[in-house]
């Protein structure tokens, strides 16, 4: 995939004229509209400014040296810029490439979190308890609102579903390798000989959807009401506040009894309803072109088992890349998490350049 220089040139001059009709004043919609597409064209543009102007340095070497003029002391110094100059166009090349490679539509957007514990009883729901946090902690870093949507708590502690909003420009895009199978390996509180148990949660991670992505008919839905349930029956909703709501071409069932107004619950279930039929058609259109590739990150499947946190050894390991980090209780925090996602992020950009060089 050699650069393209007709589209690197047009880029260059879309920067020019959003620049310039910014600087010459717009009002309202159209001032929004152009501060957008800016900040986007932005840092392409200054990637390939950058990319260019070595690229005549490098040629400025080469004329240099091509000249029989050229003294001795002074054809030494190029020879030595040359090979610098090697270097950093290959790094620019192919910053320039990745910047340039197609844009998950989705990236920019919020996500749906859904964590959910899985095989190992109260210490699996622990687990998806303590992985919730590490979203939520990471979150917070990235000044990213967290809203939790609905909510299960384990006999023992943490969750046994848990289901929440995260807002935040970029958030799909940081997030989107998270989806899978998590597996933890420690002693839980209640073991009293010492011995280390496996417990599994499941994380699910899906890009927020918007009205205008999903056409849902009415006719397919089974709107239902109840009464929310409370703890111990005490706090019992006497109203029939509870919604769940039954999409019957995919079968997909969305309940959701955390606010006391039906109507926000409907509210509520409809925007996971609509984001899980918006990845639904994401991952069957995305299959086919993802089992061409030679290597992925992953294949978005909920039962990968993607990375295991093992507690007794303070180690986090990414089976996708074969990546392991003795930061245990730096990843759990949040506050190491980037390291995995931008390891992550780097090899899929490498799966796609490849597969664009093919």
């Amino acid at each position: 995939m050699s650069l393209p220089t007709a589209k690197l040139d047009a880029i260059l001059a879309r920067h020019a004229i959003l620049t310039d009709k910014l600087a010459a004043g717009a009002d309202g919609e159209v001032f929004v509209a152009l501060s957008l597409e800016l900040a986007e064209v932005e840092p392409v543009a200054a990637s390939i400014a950058q990319y260019k102007a070595c690229i005549k340095e490098a040629d400025d070497i080469a004329a240099l040296l091509a000249d029989a003029g050229t003294d001795a002391e002074m054809r030494a110094m190029a020879e030595a810029e040359r090979s610098d100059l090697a270097q950093r166009l290959e790094t620019l090349e192919r910053h320039v490439k990745i910047m340039l490679l197609p844009k998950d539509a989705a990236d920019e957007r919020g996500v749906i979190l859904e964590v959910r514990a899985g095989t190992g009883g109260d210490e699996a729901a622990l687990f998806a308890g303590d992985l919730f946090r590490m979203y939520q902690r990471y979150a917070e870093t990235r000044r990213w609102k967290v809203e939790v949507l609905s909510a299960s708590e384990g006999v023992m502690g943490g969750y046994k579903e848990i289901v929440a909003e995260i807002h935040g420009a970029g958030a799909y895009a940081r997030l989107k390798f998270e989806s899978g199978v998590h597996r933890v390996q420690r002693v839980p509180d209640t073991e009293t000989q010492g011995r280390i148990h496996t417990s599994a949660a499941t994380v699910a991670v899906l890009p927020i959807a918007e009205d205008v992505d999903v056409a849902i008919d009415d006719k397919d839905l089974v709107i239902e009401t109840m009464r929310a349930g409370g703890a111990g029956g005490q706090h019992v909703n006497k109203t029939e506040s509870a919604i769940r709501i039954t999409h019957r071409p995919s079968g997909i069932v969305v309940m959701m009894q955390e606010e006391r107004s039906q109507h926000r619950n409907r509210q509520k279930a409809m925007d996971i309803l609509r984001s899980r039929l918006f990845d639904m058609e994401r991952q069957k259109r995305d299959s086919a072109r993802a089992a061409e590739r030679k290597s992925q990150v992953g294949s978005g499947d909920r039962s990968e088992r993607i990375r295991t946190y093992n507690f007794p050894q303070g180690r986090v390991t990414d089976h996708r890349i074969n990546l392991t980090l003795y930061k245990l209780p730096q990843v759990i925090e949040g506050s190491a998490l980037d390291e995995l996602v931008d390891a992550l992020t780097t090899e899929h950009q490498a799966a796609l350049l490849a597969e664009a060089e093919v």
